[in-house]
C-alpha cells in the first residue's frame, strides 16, 4: 500500500511549523517568528486513528513574487502539492483573508486536490470576530486550530484521514521487505533485473531513471522477499528536477518500511558523502544492513586493492561497522548469489533471541574479563541483561547507576555479545537501567 501524503501550506509566518510540530509529535522543524524559516520541505511520519501518513512542511509562500529565494520555495511547495493526497491551506486568524491567501486559494483549486482550510491562533480574540471572512475563499467551513496550545488538532485530522485506509496491525505481511538504496546510476535497478531474470525496472546509464520505489516479488531459499528499487539521493543541491526531488521523500520512506537496506556503492567512483549519509539514515531507523560494491568487474584490481577498498569502506561507515561487505558486478552476475545468501542471513540474524540465562552468562564472564568502570570511588554494577525484542534486537542491562556505564564500555559489552552469536548486518539497541525503575 502506498503511503498517504498530505502537505501543509500558506503564506509566511502563519504558523505552519508549529501545526506540523504538533501532528508528527516532535520537534522537527524551526519555529520563529521570522517569514521564510522554512526553506525547504521537511517531512515526518504521523498517525490518527489508525491511519497512518507523511506529513509535509513547505515554506511560506507568495505565489506572486519574483524574488529568486522564494522561486525555489514555490517550486519545493509545488512537488509537495503534486504529490499530496490532502492539503491543509494554514491561515492567519488574527491577520483574517489577504490579497496573499487569495491567490494561493486560486493555486490551490488548480490542483484538483483535497483541500482543508484551517484558520490559526484560534485562541486569540481577534480570530473569533474574523471568523467569517474565511468563508470567501471557497473551501468550505474552516477548521480552527490552534497550532501552539493544540486546540482544535482533531478535529483537522479527523477531516484529513477521513478517506485513508485503516492499517490493521494484525495484518503482517509475511514478505521481508529489501530496499536498495544508493546515489544514482550505481545499478541498483541492473541488479533487481538480474536477480528477477526479467526487465522489470527501467535501466539507462542516466542518473535518475527510477522516479519512485518500485516492489518487485521474489522467492529465494524457501523466503518471500519484496525487493524495493529507491530512486538514487543525490546532494540537496544538486537535485533540480521537480519530479526528482519528490523522490527522495519516497526513498526515505522506503527504508522507512524496509526490514534491510542494501547500500549500493559505486566500485568506479568509491564511497561517498551522501552514501555516508543514505546508510547513515538506514543505521538510525535500526534497519538490518548490508553494503554492495556494484561494477566491481570495471576495476583495475592489484594484490591488495580489495583489502584496500574495504577499509576505506569501514573508515568512512564505521558506524556501522556490524554491515557485512561483498563486492558484485549486476552487469556479469558476480557475487549476486553470495548477496542473496548475505540478504538471508541478516534475515535470519535480525529475528535472533537470546535465552536470557544464556545471555547472562555471557555477561558474567565479560564482567570478569574487564570489571566496570567506576568514578568517585563508585564502580558500576551490572546485575542481570534480558532480550526484550527483535527485528531488531533489542536489550535491557539493568544496573546500580546507568551513567557509570560509558561509552567505551558500553561498547566493549556490545562486542562480546556479538563475538558469541550471529548478529552480522543487524543493529543493537541496548537500554541501561536502575534496577528498580520500571522497563519500557
Amino acid at each position: 500500500m502506498s503511503d498517504q501524503i498530505v502537505c501543509i501550506v500558506g503564506k509566511p509566518n502563519v504558523g505552519k511549523s508549529s501545526l506540523f510540530n504538533k501532528i508528527v509529535g516532535q520537534r522537527i522543524s524551526i519555529t520563529e517568528d521570522t517569514p521564510g524559516v522554512t526553506r525547504d520541505r521537511i517531512y515526518g511520519r504521523a498517525s490518527w486513528l489508525g491511519r497512518e501518513f507523511i506529513l509535509i512542511d513547505t515554506g511560506g509562500l507568495d505565489v506572486k513574487s519574483d524574488d529568486t529565494f522564494m522561486k525555489n520555495i514555490r517550486l519545493q511547495a509545488d512537488i509537495a502539492l503534486e504529490t499530496s493526497n490532502v492539503i491543509i491551506f494554514l491561515v492567519d486568524g488574527v491577520e483574517s483573508v489577504t490579497a496573499m491567501d487569495r491567490d494561493l486559494a486560486n493555486r490551490l483549486r488548480q490542483t484538483n486536490k483535497k483541500v482543508i482550510l484551517a484558520v490559526n491562533k484560534l485562541d486569540s480574540k481577534k480570530t473569533k470576530e474574523n471568523m467569517y471572512d474565511f468563508y470567501e475563499l471557497g473551501f468550505g467551513e474552516p477548521v480552527f486550530v490552534s497550532a501552539e496550545q493544540g486546540q482544535g488538532i482533531g478535529d483537522l485530522l479527523d477531516q484529513v484521514i477521513e478517506d485513508f485506509p485503516i492499517v490493521d496491525p494484525d495484518e503482517d505481511d509475511p514478505k521481508i521487505r529489501v530496499s536498495f538504496i544508493g546515489k544514482p546510476n550505481v545499478g541498483k535497478s541492473s541488479l533487481i533485473n538480474h536477480i528477477l531474470g526479467e526487465n522489470r525496472n527501467i535501466v539507462t546509464n542516466i542518473p535518475g531513471t527510477t522516479r519512485d520505489s518500485i516492489d518487485s516479488y521474489f522467492t529465494y531459499r524457501d523466503t518471500d522477499y519484496i525487493f524495493v528499487d529507491t530512486a538514487g539521493l543525490r546532494k540537496r543541491k544538486k537535485i533540480e528536477e521537480k519530479i526528482e526531488r519528490y523522490s527522495a521523500v519516497r526513498t526515505l520512506s522506503a527504508i522507512d518500511r524496509s526490514h534491510i537496506c542494501v547500500l549500493m556503492v559505486d566500485a568506479t567512483e568509491g564511497i561517498s558523502e551522501q552514501d555516508t549519509k543514505i546508510m547513515g539514515y538506514a543505521h538510525d531507523q535500526n534497519k538490518g544492513l548490508i553494503i554492495a560494491v556494484n561494477k566491481w568487474d570495471a576495476v583495475e584490481k592489484e594484490t591488495n586493492t580489495m583489502r584496500a577498498y574495504e577499509k576505506e569502506i569501514r573508515e568512512k561507515l564505521s558506524f556501522a561497522n556490524y554491515a557485512p561487505l561483498v563486492f558484485i558486478s549486476a552487469k556479469t552476475g558476480q557475487r549476486v548469489t553470495q548477496l542473496l545468501d548475505l540478504i538471508n542471513i541478516v534475515n535470519n540474524n535480525y529475528s535472533l533471541r537470546i535465552p536470557t540465562g544464556v545471555l547472562n552468562d555471557l555477561l558474567n564472564q565479560a564482567v570478569l574479563m574487564n570489571q566496570p568502570p567506576s568514578d568517585k570511588g563508585r564502580r558500576g554494577k551490572l546485575f542481570y541483561g534480558s532480550q526484550v525484542s527483535t527485528r531488531p534486537p533489542k536489550f535491557n542491562f539493568y544496573v546500580n547507576d546507568p551513567e557509570l556505564f560509558h561509552f567505551t564500555y558500553r561498547r566493549f559489552l556490545e562486542n562480546q555479545i556479538r563475538k558469541s552469536f550471529s548478529f552480522d548486518g543487524v543493529p543493537l539497541t541496548f537500554n541501561y537501567k536502575s534496577r528498580g525503575k520500571d522497563s519500557d
